[in-house]
């Protein structure tokens, strides 16, 4: 029997796990169960047992503001929670960073919900990047300057939409060295930060979807929205991407509007998240 389409809201509580798991529950409001939280904290379990550290097993996404790191908006909401809630210590993880320079959706999840952290972050990701064309820099972002300058007067948006394409299916992509990946165990953006020579290798993807949105050759910018797997380097993309016009390009904004059924429309941000607990 083919499984319901997952309709959620904000958060989800217990029953989410079966549903994640293809059974029928219903839908929850957000800010209700925000209120349950508070209202009764040892709401019981499926098993009738009261929750461990009082607190409901859940899953939230949220709308993670510009320079804020992923660390600190788990340590924010843990903070939020942990004061709502009088208790010393919440079980909280995310399902899949987002880069200081990013924004968007980022999926947090409380007590035994972390179990399923590895379920989300398989889930397909949307994202709108901004990519200056003819520039490139160390980390294929804003996060360092410009470090080499190419020609862009032979790039025309025939050939960005061509070349677009090229993305599209099962690729190969190489990480950046200013990524969390692992050489003989050390993160790679520490060794790239200390100067040492990262090489790291080529790794498979997939992009469903890659689409030019917006095309100002006259600045030298474009916009793409791409639907991909887990371990897509958006960053690194841009960079493929320069290459492929006979360029270079980095990226100058990114915001992540879908993981797997959450999307920018059903997040909290910080401050409405707050006013919820304090309601």
């Amino acid at each position: 029997m083919a499984k319901k389409e997952i309709k959620t809201d904000y958060i989800l509580p217990d029953a989410a796990m079966q549903q994640l798991a293809g059974n029928e529950v219903q839908q929850f409001s957000s800010l209700q169960v925000l209120k349950d939280f508070i209202a009764n904290p040892t709401m019981p379990t499926e098993d009738g047992n009261p929750l461990a550290g009082g607190i409901l097993p859940c899953i939230m996404a949220f709308d993670k503001p510009l320079h804020l790191t992923s660390f600190q908006l788990v340590a924010k909401v843990r903070w939020l929670l942990t004061r709502a809630l009088g208790k010393k210590k919440i079980k909280i993880g995310h399902a899949g960073t987002l880069d200081p320079l990013a924004t968007g959706v980022m999926v947090i999840c409380t007590g035994r919900a972390t179990k399923l952290i590895e379920q989300m972050q398989a889930g397909v990701k949307e994202y709108y990047a901004t990519l200056q064309l003819g520039a490139t820099t160390p980390s294929f972002d804003l996060e360092h300057p410009i470090d080499q300058t190419f020609p862009t007067e032979h790039i025309t948006e025939e050939m960005v939409r061509q070349v677009l394409t090229t993305f599209e299916g099962d690729i190969m992509q190489v990480p950046p060295a200013f990524s969390a990946c692992k050489v003989e165990g050390k993160r790679a953006y520490d060794m790239a930060r200390s100067g040492m020579e990262v090489q790291l290798k080529a790794k498979p993807l997939r992009i469903e979807q890659i689409e030019l949105t917006a095309c100002n050759l006259d600045r030298n910018e474009i916009t793409i929205r791409v639907v991909c797997s887990k371990g897509t380097y958006i960053r690194a993309l841009a960079r493929d991407i320069g290459l492929a016009l006979n360029s270079g390009a980095h990226l100058t904004a990114l915001r992540r509007t879908r993981v797997g059924f959450f999307d920018i429309e059903r997040c909290f941000t910080l401050s409405n998240f707050e006013d919820a607990l304090k309601s």
